[in-house]
């Protein structure tokens, strides 16, 4: 297996909580491309859309992204939006180790009303809109998420599963 080991999936997939139990376990570091991009441009990620646009944000965080170096010893989140830009999930396969936390809609949908609060993407939205999106979100981006080297059924499996399979 080669490192950095990428983690992507939709919004609320379990991508910093698992990336956490992950790299807690292997002993390497957790980095959080969002937090990167957040202290970098001293800015929260909702303000960044806000203020500059989806469209600098998106070429940012190609770019830092882009500035790992390959056999980086850790486990990298990145945002539900990362692969599905710039061949992004070309380069981390190339760079590194892709995981696709696969989640289903109903899996989706119950953890984003439990913290809809803090995503501003989906915070006004109402039930059907909120299934909406992910339905929107999930067909857009899918085609994405499977180019990953390994795809994992965090619905169904325990996340020692995935260790064992990144760590032999």
């Amino acid at each position: 297996m080669n490192y950095p080991i990428f983690l992507i999936g939709f919004m609320a997939s379990g991508k910093t909580s698992k990336g956490k139990k992950i790299a807690r376990k292997m002993e390497i570091p957790f980095i959080d491309l969002d937090r990167v991009i957040e202290e970098q441009e001293k800015q929260t990620i909702t303000d960044i859309f806000e203020t500059k646009g989806e469209s600098y944000f998106r070429k940012l965080e190609a770019k830092i992204l882009r500035q790992f170096p390959k056999d980086l010893k850790a486990v990298i989140a990145v945002g539900g939006g990362a692969p599905c830009f710039y061949d992004n999930i070309q380069y981390m396969n190339y760079l590194g180790t892709s995981v696709f936390l696969k989640r289903s809609k109903q899996r989706i949908l119950g953890r984003l009303r439990q913290n809809k609060d803090k995503r501003p993407l989906v915070a006004k939205l109402n039930d059907q809109e909120l299934k909406d999106f992910i339905e929107q979100g999930l067909a857009n981006r899918n085609s994405f998420y499977e180019q990953a080297e390994f795809i994992f059924d965090a619905d169904e499996q325990k996340i020692n599963k995935l260790i064992a399979v990144l760590t032999n």
